[in-house]
């Protein structure tokens, strides 16, 4: 599958709102894939490459528990926190947009190691997005001038650990910059890792042990599948949907019965289980209202 690259201009209707609100916002963007969804908070996740297994468990606990939620999950490719990030928001059915310190096109997208992890991306609803040219090469510089781009588009910013000279405080320090939330990860008081967030909290930023904390932070309640109701205005290809899953049905099989593109057919589903109408477990699919 093929996912041709698209230009945004900033006087453009859809540029990115957030983003164009920063004082120092890119004349343009390229973009491939799906960008996030209107009406879901932007959440950038950015932390250490080399993390510690403490901070994985935090990244997936943490993002695994927003799932059902309107909320994107934002993040720079790179390795470490941000792959685990973008993997994490994958496997709990959310929207996830990469924001990579290089062009989009393939020849250059950086990491190299990172690659199918951004087909997987855009494979599953999710979009690539820079303001390089697409075939521009990742240099020292533009991983900094990126930050900027995550700080930009998102709500409010994650911190899961962060050493004295991390790169990932220039995003938080951004972010505060653009008056944006600052959420942090606290950590032990033993683990260099730890730095990072303990600074942050010791200058305001909100820290954060629980999805709870996050959606609170984002002004989102808690979703209560028992209540969910049955909006009255479905599309078509929603009710399609929902009669089609009458009782559980396998993924893949499922999205070659819809007869529609693969990647419009993950849009599609993501979509609905952020609206709770179906759950989606990466396997298989069901109508979350046969189960209440």
């Amino acid at each position: 599958m093929e996912w041709p690259i698209s230009t945004l201009l900033l006087e453009d209707a859809n540029f990115p709102a957030l983003l164009r609100e920063i004082p120092d916002a890119p004349e343009k963007v390229y973009y491939r894939g799906v960008l996030s969804p209107r009406g879901t908070k932007c959440l950038a996740v950015v932390g250490s490459r080399n993390y510690t297994n403490y901070g994985k468990q935090a990244v997936e606990s943490l993002i695994g528990g927003l799932r059902g939620h309107p909320i994107s999950i934002i993040s720079g490719l790179a390795l470490g926190i941000d792959g685990l990030a973008h993997r994490a928001a994958h496997d709990a059915s959310l929207y996830t947009l990469a924001v990579p310190g290089s062009g989009i096109d393939d020849s250059v997208l950086y990491p190299h190691r990172h690659r199918a992890l951004a087909s997987a991306i855009l494979e599953a609803g999710g979009g690539l997005l820079s303001e390089f040219e697409p075939t521009f090469k990742a240099t020292t510089w533009s991983f900094p001038q990126r930050n900027r781009i995550m700080a930009g588009l998102a709500h409010a910013v994650l911190v899961i650990e962060a050493t004295q000279k991390s790169g990932t405080l220039i995003t938080s320090r951004l972010a505060t910059d653009y008056n944006r939330d600052v959420l942090t990860v606290p950590g032990s008081i033993f683990s260099e890792h730890s730095y990072g967030p303990h600074m942050l909290i010791r200058l305001g930023a909100t820290p954060v042990s629980r999805s709870e904390d996050i959606l609170e932070a984002l002004g989102i309640e808690k979703a209560d599948p028992r209540e969910a109701t049955l909006p009255a205005d479905l599309s078509p290809l929603e009710l399609r949907v929902l009669e089609l899953l009458h009782e559980p049905k396998e993924r893949d099989e499922f999205i070659r019965t819809l007869g529609i593109p693969t990647h419009e057919a993950a849009s599609l589903l993501m979509q609905m289980e952020l609206k709770s109408l179906i759950i989606d477990t990466g396997t298989h699919l069901s109508n979350m209202h046969n189960n209440r």
